[in-house]
């Protein structure tokens, strides 16, 4: 399991923490997050250490991922607390910045970033790549069997043995509306329905999707990469997919940051997103948490993807921020709420 910290828990669902000495004057930066505790944490210690700027983290919690920070955002927009937003995926920064609420910000490092993961003008910018994949139990999935594509989820086979994140909270969001998107209304629609008529198995979070797969209790189920490397490292029998490789490929999910509006600290918000696009923490992600480095020559450990040998599925990141606001009501309706 993830080592979550005990946290306050705030408004939102998010969590309130310092790394050091947030009351003790001097300069500091806020960073609210829907990155892991257990991954971004170090990172944050790390800018410390070498800026002298202390950081007040906002952390969102499991099961709202990224939406929690974001809400939390939003309502603070007259009024910003924070000066940047480190998102687990770049859509919720999108939404912030269709709302006015983000400062664009060319950062140096983001230079070498590929286009596909930054916007033209900076006001947002990507690193620290996962990818939606397939985790399956080789216990219950025989190697001629096992799934290939995010249509299995759907096969009358695997009736009642599959499992996904309820799709009204982070990635899962994310990848139901790149679906929407990519296969257009109707497609993506029955497609949804196809999941329900199957029994697939609604879990809390793309973590509890892990924990079933891992545990034998669903013979395979779609999350992040994250989750299914943190399974491979506990030792369970497990086996990573990444989908549709030869048809619609896999949906990518950089972590992105941005500069917010009118923040208290701006100079030191801009020093804490240099960082993050460093080199170096892409490299720490890539070994902690398995993301993919966006920034060439970064090398990646073993079990982790390079992102140029991926075929990965064609979305407009700041498209699938309309496309889901827009499902989100229908969503909420096909999840029986």
């Amino acid at each position: 399991m993830k080592m979550r910290m005990a946290i306050l828990l705030l408004s939102f669902g998010a969590g309130f923490w310092c790394v050091s000495g947030c009351d003790r004057g001097g300069p500091r930066v806020v960073v609210y997050t829907s990155v892991d505790q257990v991954f971004s944490e170090p990172i944050f210690r790390a800018f410390e250490k070498r800026s002298g700027i202390a950081v007040k983290a906002v952390f969102d919690t499991e099961e709202a991922k990224s939406t929690g920070v974001l809400n939390r955002l939003i309502a603070e927009g007259g009024n910003p607390q924070a000066d940047v937003f480190w998102s687990g995926d770049p859509v919720r920064p999108l939404l912030l910045i269709q709302r006015g609420l983000v400062e664009a910000y060319a950062a140096p490092n983001a230079r070498n970033i590929p286009a596909a993961f930054k916007s033209a003008d900076g006001s947002w910018t990507g690193l620290a790549a996962r990818a939606r994949v397939l985790l399956a139990n080789t216990r219950l999935v025989p190697a001629d069997q096992m799934p290939r594509s995010i249509r299995d989820l759907a096969d009358p086979r695997w009736r009642g043995q599959a499992a996904m994140a309820r799709p009204l909270f982070g990635t899962t969001t994310m990848h139901v509306a790149a679906l929407f998107s990519v296969w257009g209304e109707e497609k993506a629609r029955a497609f949804l329905n196809d999941l329900k008529a199957n029994q697939i198995r609604l879990a809390g979070s793309n973590g509890e999707v892990k924990r079933l797969v891992a545990a034998g209790e669903a013979a395979f189920g779609l999350t992040d990469t994250d989750d299914a490397n943190e399974a491979l490292r506990e030792g369970a029998p497990v086996r990573v997919i990444y989908p549709d490789q030869e048809g619609l490929g896999a949906l990518i999910v950089p972590t992105a940051a941005v500069l917010l509006k009118n923040g208290p600290n701006l100079e030191n918000g801009k020093k804490l997103i240099d960082f993050l696009l460093s080199k170096e923490v892409e490299k720490a992600l890539a070994e902690s948490a398995a993301h993919m480095p966006l920034q060439p020559g970064v090398a990646v450990p073993p079990g982790v993807s390079a992102i140029d040998t991926l075929k990965a599925m064609p979305v407009d990141y700041a498209r699938l921020a309309e496309q889901m606001e827009r499902i989100q009501p229908w969503l909420r309706e096909w999840a029986g709420l």
